[in-house]
């Protein structure tokens, strides 16, 4: 062999063997910190331990070492002293190999910071209340702008503005959920949902929808505007404009043209539609922040009138649509709101009680069955019923009712609940007035309340009535003082020394039963007899039914009650102990002459075995059998 071959393969040897030592060391080292390294920290002044490259006059060099971090590196005995430490030994035997250590001046914390929560974009999170100018869509929509809040024409019920293509879109229907957050800022649609789309339109009227608003409280205070809009506006060229959009937030700009129709694709079946509306450039003396009035999920903020640079309280468009990308001009296009006010059957403010629409009265499906309402049997045809309209069944908010001619009083009243609706209303300052339908010669009124201990008493209970928008409960809260529903009841009719069994029969069964959606529809009245006593011309009944109906697990329940009252003393109307019975929807055709619908009528599986004058009066509501 050459000897420069030799000396080649010699230093390879030598390489190898070197590195494997190297390797074994480091594994021993390593084995040694584990095991005895938190010792050499309880030292105040070193501040780690841990295997590198000895550094000499600052500069690393290839000899391994066990190297300390200190507080302060000192070598003189008292300096150390000073300190509560030692001097670190010069070198560390391991597996028996001396390995020196090495010493650096380090001191450390933790290397981060304490800093705030990140705050979410507040247009674009979810919020409650909600407000205008935030983020919202149909769940199969990415996301547009709340635009406003409306109220039903008809009936008061609040709604959120927006688009047809943000709160419907191509792909979805109406009752569809409509979120807040939309779908591309926060895809968790069951916590967002806010309600449902109720009415949308797409058309030369505009871009325009309402949805309901059912899981969240709302404020109708524009985000940054700090405005409630409470008019609607005509624009004309020139006029200045602000918005508040869910993408580029307070954005201004200047009505540029009007009475315009424009062409936009919407994709999917829809395809291209024509929309009326009118166009608005950027405010030259308030430039957009990043030089766009309109970006995508702007769409569905409403464009407010401004004035010497403030905002006024008057709608002058629904923003739908603004510039394609390729575009080199700024500009937004907005729907004329009279004219979506008009389709969609909406109001900035919800209306009066006296501006509410007649509502239908009982709902004889409100229970997803049909369930009709009591008609007389063959002995009451006769005594025909006061009319309205040519109907003898007389409608309020909520409930219905058929007058008995000869007894001026309510034969029965019909009535629908709506446990996760109800209001809390006052009836502070509503007087007790006869149904100016009817004659008034058909209706018992305050000629026979004066002056005596008898009340007026509420055959559909008041507060079971006020349900559904503000404007809609109040109306009904108005309604149920018609003395059309109203019976001469003694004092305390319904706190009866019988624990006010009578007047917490609705409560009971909501809290007893397990009631699919908090519905109910409740029927009740006077039993009329031919012996009843006669008071001012007027005979009294002293008996009053009332039967509960609704659905548990699928199946449709009726439960019945009847309450008496005596008045034997009728001249000073001192009044015997109340009792209230359970009973069956066949004994009360019986007592009252009325025929209940079959579906009513089968729906009472209570088996009563006694007779009603040996049955056991509820002691409480406890001893309801539902």
């Amino acid at each position: 062999m050459p000897a420069d071959e030799a000396s080649a393969t010699s230093a390879e040897d030598t390489g190898r063997d070197g590195n494997a030592r190297e390797q074994d060391l480091l594994a021993a080292l390593r084995q040694f910190i584990r095991t005895k390294g938190e010792d050499y920290l309880r030292d105040p002044n070193i501040t780690s331990i841990g295997i590198g490259y000895k550094v000499t006059d600052g500069r690393r060099t290839p000899e391994l070492s066990v190297q300390f971090t200190v507080n302060e590196k000192r070598s003189a005995p008292d300096a150390l002293r000073a300190l509560g430490t030692a001097a670190v030994p010069r070198s560390i035997t391991v597996d028996g190999v001396e390995v020196p250590t090495d010493v650096l001046e380090r001191r450390y914390e933790p290397a981060f910071k304490v800093v705030p929560e990140p705050v979410p974009v507040q247009r674009k999170a979810r919020i409650d209340p909600v407000v205008p100018g935030v983020s919202v869509g149909n769940v199969h929509v990415s996301a547009g702008t709340l635009g406003g809040i409306v109220y039903d024409r008809a009936d008061g019920t609040p709604y959120v503005l927006s688009n047809w293509h943000v709160l419907h879109g191509p792909d979805g229907a109406l009752g569809d959920d409509v979120v807040q957050p939309g779908t591309h800022d926060d895809n968790r649609t069951d916590r967002n949902r806010l309600g449902r789309l109720v009415r949308s339109h797409l058309g030369i009227a505009g871009d325009c929808a309402v949805a309901s608003i059912e899981d969240r409280e709302f404020d109708p205070a524009t985000i940054e505007l700090d405005v409630v809009p409470d008019q609607l506006g005509e624009p004309e060229l020139g006029d200045t404009v602000v918005k508040s959009g869910r993408t580029t937030g307070v954005t201004h700009g200047v009505v540029r043209r009007v009475d315009t129709i424009v062409e936009l694709d919407y994709g999917g079946t829809v395809g291209v539609r024509a929309i009326g509306c009118f166009e608005i450039g950027p405010d030259p003396d308030q430039p957009a922040a990043a030089l766009q009035i309109s970006r995508g999920g702007d769409s569905g903020s409403l464009w407010m009138f401004t004035r010497a640079g403030r905002t006024q309280t008057v709608v002058a468009g629904l923003h739908f649509g603004g510039e394609s990308d390729t575009s080199p001009d700024d500009h937004a296009l907005a729907c004329l709101p009279a004219s979506v006010f008009e389709k969609l059957a909406i109001s900035l403010r919800p209306p009066t009680v006296q501006e509410i629409e007649e509502p239908g009265g009982y709902d004889r499906d409100f229970l997803g069955v049909r369930i009709d309402v009591p008609v007389p049997g063959a002995s009451l045809r006769d005594d025909v019923a006061a009319t309205v309209d040519g109907q003898q069944v007389v409608r309020h908010t909520h409930f219905s009712l058929q007058v008995r001619a000869s007894r001026r009083f309510a034969s029965w009243v019909a009535w629908n609940v709506d446990g996760g609706a109800l209001k809390e209303l006052s009836r502070k300052g509503i007087k007790f007035v006869k149904d100016p339908r009817i004659p008034e010669d058909l209706q018992v009124g305050d000629e026979l309340y004066s002056d005596n201990d008898l009340d007026r008493g509420h055959l559909a209970r008041r507060a079971d009535l006020l349900w559904g928008s503000l404007p809609v409960a109040k109306k009904a809260n108005t309604d149920s003082f018609f003395f059309t529903n109203i019976t001469p009841q003694m004092d305390d009719f319904n706190q009866s020394a019988r624990a006010g069994v009578w007047g917490r029969l609705e409560d009971a069964v909501f809290a007893d039963v397990d009631v699919e959606d908090l519905r109910i529809s409740v029927f009740g009245g006077p039993v009329f007899q031919d012996d009843d006593r006669v008071y001012r011309g007027v005979q009294l009944p002293r008996e009053y039914w009332k039967v509960l109906v609704f659905r548990e697990g699928g199946t449709l329940r009726a439960r019945a009650f009847l309450l008496t009252q005596g008045l034997d003393q009728l001249e000073a109307l001192e009044l015997d102990e109340f009792r209230v019975f359970q009973t069956a929807v066949r004994e009360l055709e019986e007592r009252t002459g009325l025929r209940f619908p079959d579906v009513l009528r089968d729906a009472d599986t209570l088996t009563v075995p006694e007779a009603l004058d040996r049955r056991a009066p509820l002691e409480g509501t406890d001893d309801i059998r539902w």
